[in-house]
């Protein structure tokens, strides 16, 4: 049996009546965060440069926070960039990226064109989730740290993989979307810090749709696109660099959506600040911090993190979200880290450039955290009469279940985020729509709602 068969398998024996009341759970939370975010993403010139490029014309699938709807492989697209334009969306730790946005943007244009249950649209997400998360034990963090973005890279094996399970493909055909996902895989980290790294998941979104839409219609790919000798592990990883075998005993033993689960963002920048970003905002409210007493500080951040974040003198509003000096400084001056502060040419803010020839950042040792921890932190304050405080922690708040944002605050985010497009009638009513999913019996009835102030409701199928 082929790797794809087997994994095919697996996608098409998860069902909603299956699962944990704990992966329900967070597939709404995961539903309610990206959207937030995706509406919050809608207006950023990314977004707008993409659905000029791609919107041409009409069709059934919303773009959120617009008044338009397009073909859904575009709105895919467009939704998936939108998505990740604020770098806001959401974590996985076995997937070391994002897991949810190359995978409801995929669902959301789907379900706009053939229409869905919110029970089986759940069940799909799960199971693109799954996917793409126990894939990525198979090849991370060996791609992770060659310089694959692993969001992309395997985002759009969930994305092909919950699509399919939507369109109720059989074993075979969901084998050949995934085969035909093999070879639309890409993604690099070089380009971090520009609007190509949201365009990675609009992509892997866009094609994962495609794929499955590919299948369904007859379509035929490779049976040993993975484990081919010129195939995708080998490819990808290369010999040595990969083990396939950690894939399939894993599948939800147990589901990656309930452990290490799902972490939501606090800050609307690279996940890898984060960490020192929570030790410097504890140390300001604590000590009082001012860029006035402070005169030097230290931050510590896992080498695999640090490579991307060590940005001591950004050069765009992308490239802060990237910098971890910059959003310490940011923590430092403004006591909070948010959306408009990587707007426009905040970045160029006098007064937070003037902070960052303070900050040194480096990576740490095993004498700070063990071995195996990539997720914590530590900073060091030195004041200008000379007391040093310090502090460190193992994750940022909410990057896992075991350390979850309260729900007051996710509520907070999403209602901040989904104002940027939505009037605030439309707000409350998409929240509360969002956590009575599993009982709508149209998603697009939900869907609708994220349309922009002055966005047309639905029209019928």
């Amino acid at each position: 049996m082929t790797f794809a068969t087997e994994l095919s398998i697996k996608i098409n024996e998860l069902q909603y009546k299956a699962l944990p009341a704990d992966a329900l759970y967070w597939a709404k939370v995961g539903i309610l965060d990206t959207v937030g975010v995706t509406l919050a993403g809608a207006a950023e010139d990314c977004t707008r440069i993409a659905l000029g490029v791609t919107g041409a014309g009409s069709g059934p699938s919303l773009v959120f926070g617009h008044a338009r709807r397009i073909g859904a492989l575009d709105a895919a697209l467009v939704n998936g960039t939108a998505s990740h334009a604020l770098d806001f969306d959401d974590c996985n730790n076995t997937l070391g990226g994002h897991p949810s946005a190359p995978v409801l943007p995929a669902l959301f244009a789907l379900a706009d064109d053939i229409g869905t249950s919110g029970k089986d649209f759940i069940a799909a997400y799960v199971a693109g989730f799954e996917t793409e998360c126990k894939l990525s034990m198979a090849v991370n963090f060996y791609q992770y740290t060659k310089g694959w973005h692993p969001t992309a890279t395997l985002g759009v094996f969930g994305s092909a993989a919950a699509c399919a399970h939507l369109l109720k493909l059989s074993v075979e055909q969901t084998a050949t979307a995934l085969s035909i996902a093999a070879s639309f895989s890409s993604g690099i980290k070089s380009n971090f810090g520009t609007m190509t790294k949201p365009l990675h998941v609009g992509h892997c979104a866009r094609n994962g749709l495609f794929a499955a839409l590919l299948a369904r219609d007859g379509f035929t790919a490779g049976p040993l696109a993975f484990e081919h000798k010129q195939g995708y592990f080998e490819v990808f990883n290369g010999a040595g660099n990969y083990d396939a075998e950690k894939t399939i005993p894993a599948w939800a033993n147990p589901l990656d959506i309930t452990r290490p689960g799902i972490a939501i963002k606090s800050y609307p920048c690279c996940g890898s600040t984060h960490p020192a970003i929570d030790c410097m905002l504890e140390l300001v409210h604590k000590h009082k911090l001012t860029p006035d007493n402070v005169a030097k500080i230290e931050s510590w951040t896992h080498p695999r993190r640090l490579e991307h974040t060590n940005r001591p003198d950004p050069q765009s509003s992308l490239d802060a979200k990237f910098s971890v000096q910059y959003t310490l400084a940011r923590a430092l001056k403004d006591r909070t880290v948010k959306i408009e502060q990587f707007e426009g040419d905040t970045w160029k803010d006098p007064a937070t450039r003037a902070i960052l020839p303070k900050i040194h950042s480096t990576t740490y040792t095993t004498a700070q955290f063990p071995a195996d921890n990539h997720f914590g932190a530590e900073v060091r304050v030195t004041m200008t009469d000379g007391r040093v405080v310090s502090t460190k922690t193992d994750q940022a708040l909410g990057r896992s279940v075991d350390k979850p944002l309260p729900a007051d605050k996710l509520k907070e985010k999403f209602d901040n985020c989904a104002a940027r497009s939505l009037s605030s009638d439309n707000v409350a009513r998409l929240y509360a729509a969002i956590q009575d999913f599993e009982n709508a019996q149209d998603v697009r009835e939900i869907a609708a709602l994220a349309a922009g102030r002055g966005g047309p409701k639905r029209v019928a199928a």
